[in-house]
């Protein structure tokens, strides 16, 4: 058994690079760590729940809320006649009501609210409205959309060369269609908001959120109130997955309004059922492609068509369509590629962001891409991919016009390939499939160049507040939030490693917009490059004035003070670090200080879809080995070996966690969950009965994880690590396309196979059955 890790690291006790503990990891285990829902609330405290429409697209006619009103419990029923500012929790376009007013957009889209005493007694309430409504043609698919010319933007298209000679002169020319599913967050903790009417009109809000200052914003627009009246904190969400970057400011919008309109505080959390059918999933995309490509496989030319599932309204679909454009190339060099976008609005719950933000969808669509070539060519598809990657002279630049400067996906390939004995087991599996009928063996080894930075060049921006008590003990607040991701135990050990304290000298505190303003969310893989350098920033500020004073009491320069070991010395002196701490309080040196960082040398041109919008790029393979029942379309991942960049690693263990992690909810979007709604758009996959994400049993039976090692990021981030939150992923489609190479078995070499995700076992009957040509 592996012995448990530590809190402290070596040397100073909080070291960068020592594979600590999550901070909250007793706490999480012990059942101890505080949730919104577990917090408690004083007596008077009022609990709110939805009612929801039930109907996908209607003419609001009339609520009849009487039954509602003289349900047990009921204090009181909010309707959108009754909310005092802005209807709207939409933090880019104005076209999410918070209550709807006039038309219904998707089913299961909230009407009113109900105020009880009890949360049951709230629910049970809700459900007794009588609700007319004039039923209106509703689009449901992003065919319907299409036909329809219903989009939330006008089409989009990114060109680079000439694609269409390109393709029409290449000597082999192929195309296809395909699409990818989306994806419910199914976070453990769903969404919950908990408002506390403050003196003077203020509301102070505790809610579950990657975005503490968009929903801010938001609440203040809904009550009609400066920013300064609201604070909204967050110490810990229970998962988040982008799925509260901006959902969570509807709750956290109705909590604060019923607790203002009613002086008293109000808590509304979702159920599970509830939380699936309100809030948004990833995007579903509809993929078309053409390319045109030599012997080898090496695209000479492509066009794109990506068309996603926006749902009713706007919300993050812009941003995520252009990183699904930005992805499109994934590892590959496109000398002359077309990729047009549609952005699909249906009456559907608007899609929202997922991990990946898009990325995932555009990888998607290339990687398919990739694999018909091989197939179509009857050659190995890793030997294919490795003709596209970027790289040699005059290959180093994307479609989207930034240049791939820190490329290890050679190097890497090299060493997984070895590594994980690809080319023999290949024949290994090759010889094995010839001899067993039922189940058959796929292997594929894929790689990921994932983008970290928000498109949005704004957004890369982050403060934090460090303060030294006159103890030595130290407390730290930051614009992040933390969702079991880790990056309260990373800042903590940037925090340590500048004072040269012991990590158990460090705590961080909850998110909070009263005491970091205008944060960015927790989101885009950029957690700890942001935040961590922002408290580099201002312990490097505290470092000073405390050298300083050191300095002046030993009469040496400042430069000759050191901060290691928990003390602070010169080359005659040293004292404890708490000890100077001490003296520099009484000495009336300050011992707070607000840091800041900037992201450098980004740009982009919405617009012109053209720019450096990330400022580098995060790297990783994986080959993944997979079994599938030909008869029953049962799939099992046998083997996984991953080889994952993050730079240097700020924390080995955490950075594991999250590959392992990513890795296995990639599997999850790619196989087995598979969002379903009937022909009158209600969600009938929504609950854990009928949506399936991964279990314990699905993790792979082998799993290898490695980090690379020694290769800092080239870029100056937070001790030259790299993003590891997103980029894991997108190495999942290494599992999709290891069922693809196993179902290509069953016919001979240059048959297409014909498989959409998630590749669920009815998916992978209906692509055996087109390959064996019956059906």
């Amino acid at each position: 058994m592996n012995a448990p890790l530590p809190l402290a690291g070596v040397g100073a006790g909080g070291a960068v690079g020592s594979a600590l503990r999550h901070e909250s990891a007793l706490l999480h285990v012990a059942g101890q760590a505080t949730y919104i829902d577990d917090i408690a609330v004083p007596p008077g405290t009022l609990h709110a729940a939805f009612g929801v429409a039930a109907h996908a697209h209607a003419r609001l006619t009339s609520i009849d809320l009487a039954a509602v009103r003289a349900a047990p419990g009921v204090v009181d029923v909010l309707t959108a006649a009754d909310l005092p500012g802005a209807n709207n929790y939409g933090g880019i376009v104005a076209d999410d009501p918070l209550l709807a007013a006039g038309r219904i957009d998707y089913h299961g889209q909230p009407l009113f609210l109900v105020l009880a005493q009890s949360h049951l007694a709230a629910r049970r309430a809700a459900r007794l409205a009588r609700v007319e409504a004039e039923a209106l043609p509703a689009i449901l698919t992003i065919e319907d959309a299409i036909a329809a010319a219903s989009y939330i933007a006008p089409p989009r298209e990114l060109v680079r060369g000439d694609p269409d000679a390109a393709i029409r002169a290449a000597p082999h020319r192929l195309s296809g269609r395909t699409r990818c599913g989306g994806q419910d967050h199914f976070y453990l903790e769903g969404q919950v908001a908990l408002a506390y009417p403050d003196e003077d009109g203020q509301v102070r809000i505790v809610s579950s959120t990657q975005h503490p200052t968009e929903v801010q914003h938001l609440v203040a627009h809904a009550l009609d109130l400066p920013a300064h009246a609201v604070r909204v904190e967050c110490r810990r969400m229970g998962g988040g997955f982008g799925g509260k970057e901006s959902q969570p400011a509807l709750l956290a919008c109705m909590a604060a309004i019923a607790a203002r309109r009613t002086g008293r505080p109000v808590k509304l959390r979702l159920d599970r059922d509830d939380d699936m059918v309100i809030t948004g999933k990833r995007h579903p995309f509809l993929i078309e492609y053409e390319v045109g490509h030599d012997a080898r496989g090496r695209i000479l030319g492509a066009r794109f068509l990506l068309a996603s599932n926006c749902g009713y309204s706007t919300d993050l679909s812009g941003p995520v369509n252009d990183r699904a454009i930005c992805h499109v190339d994934n590892a590959y060099f496109l000398a002359h590629v077309a990729v047009r976008n549609l952005q699909c609005r249906t009456h559907t719950v608007s899609n929202t962001a997922f991990r990946g933000f898009g990325g995932p969808q555009g990888m998607f669509a290339i990687e398919h891409a990739i694999d018909a070539i091989a197939r179509a060519l009857g050659a190995d598809p890793l030997d294919v991919r490795r003709a596209n990657y970027y790289g040699g002279a005059g290959r180093d630049t994307t479609h989207y016009g930034q240049t791939v400067d820190d490329n290890i996906l050679a190097a890497i390939t090299d060493d997984l390939e070895a590594s994980a004995a690809y080319r023999t087991r290949r024949a290994a599996l090759a010889a094995r499939n010839a001899r067993s009928p039922i189940v058959k063996r796929g292997l594929a080894l894929t790689p990921v160049k994932f983008g970290i930075s928000f498109n949005a060049t704004h957004l890369n921006q982050a403060g934090a507040l460090v303060n030294i008590y006159s103890d030595g003990s130290v407390l730290v607040n930051h614009g992040g939030t933390e969702m079991g991701q880790g990056l309260y135990t990373k800042v903590a050990q940037v925090v340590a490693e500048e004072l040269g304290i012991p990590v158990t000298r460090v705590r961080v505190s909850a998110a909070d917009t009263h005491k970091v303003p205008n944060t960015s969310a927790t989101a885009a893989s950029s957690g700890s490059d942001l935040n961590g350098m922002a408290a580099r920033d201002a312990c490097r500020q505290l470092r000073a004035r405390l050298a300083a004073h050191a300095a002046a009491l030993w009469g040496v320069a400042p430069e000759a003070v050191r901060f290691a070991g928990g003390r602070v010395a010169s080359a005659a002196h040293s004292l404890a670090f708490d000890e100077l701490a001490h003296k520099a309080w009484f000495a009336r040196v300050s011992l707070s200080a607000q840091g800041f960082y900037a992201t450098p040398e980004i740009h982009w041109d919405r617009q012109r879809l053209h720019g450096r919008p990330f400022y580098y790029f995060a790297y990783g393979v994986a080959a993944a080995e997979v079994a599938v029942d030909t008869l029953t379309g049962e799939t099992r991942i046998e083997r996984v070996d991953i080889l994952h960049d993050v730079g240097t690693s700020l924390n080995p263990a955490l950075d594991r966690g999250q590959v392992e992690g990513g890795f296995v909810q990639g599997a999850g979007w790619l196989t087995s969950e598979e969002l379903w709604w009937d022909g009158h758009g209600r969600l009938a996959t929504h609950a854990p009965s009928t949506y399936k994400i991964p279990t314990a049993a699905d993790v792979p039976r082998d799993f290898r994880v490695r980090l690379v090692d020694g290769c800092p990021n080239r870029v100056p981030t937070i001790y030259r690590s790299k993003a590891v939150g997103e980029p894991p992923l997108m190495l999942a489609l290494s599992v999709f396309h290891a069922i693809r190479d196993a179902v290509a078995s069953l016919a001979p070499a240059g048959r297409p196979v014909h498989l959409d995700a998630p590749a669920t076992p009815e998916a992978i009957l209906a692509a055996i059955d087109d390959l064996r040509g019956e059906a």
